[in-house]
């Protein structure tokens, strides 16, 4: 078996492949995922690029990369990683059995095995059913779908101001939270019911919608992204504000926690540590947000990458950032009892010779 390729991170800071984007980090990061039992991965839409971060030989920070066209949502349970393309849904599978390593320090290697063509419908967050099935964000139709057998996609849920699947984004459905296995909260930039109508109303338009029974749980929001269900609490990223924050379990008002600095989507928990990624605002889509207001009030400038917070302060635990060419990430996931794993992309000399053989019956 040809052995994938592989690079780790120096402390403190690292380069990727191109030589042109600074990894800095806390110092303490590496020791926090061992002390959790973790490692993470998480996307850049914007440069293609699905990241893991593990621990390398003698407890270094270790980063590696694969190339994946538009790489948008990501989620993951104990085997596989499902990442969400410009075209399509991947399924990659761990082809490391338990107690065995490649390249004698990765723990976990994920292949593409799997890539559901779905066409461009704009893809944002994904969920796994307690049956196994992948439900996806379909920004393009305003709805949630699965994958189809013979069709782009199936719809399965869609907001009631929405009036008919029209292949136009109306309101921006980005978000979802997934409790007991069922698609449960969704977030919207707004409720609109016409093309692009979400792009007038980024300030104060956004909802948190209760997918069961299709009520506005929470108005009034700036961009919302990521609800998550933790801990008795609904979450989630108020992006126009830069706020991680619940909804009250009353009158579901925002209640912010921490401001980042920077545009929010992406967000998972361990224990009691939120993860968020961090994207620089994007010109003429995400400036002319009250997140300006915040960063010259706070003397700071946005910036892109990774911040790990504690939920009892808001303080920020442990932190990685991107300076160069990259500056929006997308979406974040754990991967619990993963010490160092490596992906293979789909396009890499790696994976061209990187067979493995399932053990035959006879």
């Amino acid at each position: 078996m040809h052995e994938p390729a592989d690079h780790n991170a120096a402390d403190g800071a690292a380069a990727d492949n191109a030589g042109e984007t600074t990894i800095s980090f806390s110092l303490g990061l590496a020791d926090f995922l061992g002390a959790n039992n973790i490692s993470i991965g998480f996307t850049s839409y914007q440069t293609g690029r699905l990241y893991l971060v593990g621990r390398g030989p003698e407890g270094k920070l270790a980063v590696h990369e694969a190339l994946y066209p538009q790489a948008m949502g990501v989620t993951a349970n104990q085997s596989r990683i499902y990442l969400g393309t410009l075209t399509q849904i991947v399924r990659l599978e761990n082809v490391l059995a338990a107690g065995h390593l490649a390249n004698d320090v990765h723990d976990k290697v994920y292949v593409p095995r799997n890539m559901q063509t779905t066409g461009n419908v704009d893809i944002h967050e994904l969920g796994i059913r307690e049956d196994g099935q992948i439900i996806f964000v379909n920004t393009l139709h305003n709805c949630l779908s699965v994958p189809s057998i013979t069709h782009s996609f199936k719809p399965i849920w869609k907001p009631d101001f929405v009036t008919d699947l029209a292949t136009e984004d109306r309101c921006h459905l980005n978000g979802l939270a997934m409790v007991e296995g069922q698609p449960k909260y969704v977030s919207a930039v707004s409720q609109s019911n016409v093309k692009d109508g979400w792009r007038d109303k980024r300030h104060d338009g956004g909802v948190i919608i209760d997918v069961e029974d299709n009520a506005i749980l929470a108005d009034g929001l700036s961009m919302p992204h990521s609800p998550r269900f933790h801990v008795g609490r609904i979450w989630l990223l108020n992006s126009g504000t830069g706020e991680l924050g619940w909804l009250h379990p009353t009158d579901h008002a925002f209640t912010p926690v921490a401001f980042c600095p920077g545009f929010l989507r992406g967000l998972e928990f361990h224990n009691d540590h939120a993860f968020v990624t961090l994207s620089k605002p994007r010109h003429g889509h995400f400036e002319g947000l009250a997140l300006d207001q915040k960063l010259a009030q706070a003397e700071t400038m946005a910036w892109c990458g990774i911040q790990i917070l504690s939920l009892a302060t808001g303080e920020v635990a442990q932190w990685l950032r991107f300076d160069g060419p990259i500056t929006e990430l997308f979406d974040i996931c754990i991967l619990p009892g993963v010490i160092n794993p490596i992906t293979l992309g789909p396009q890499s000399d790696e994976i061209r010779d990187f067979i493995t053989v399932e053990q035959p019956d006879w």
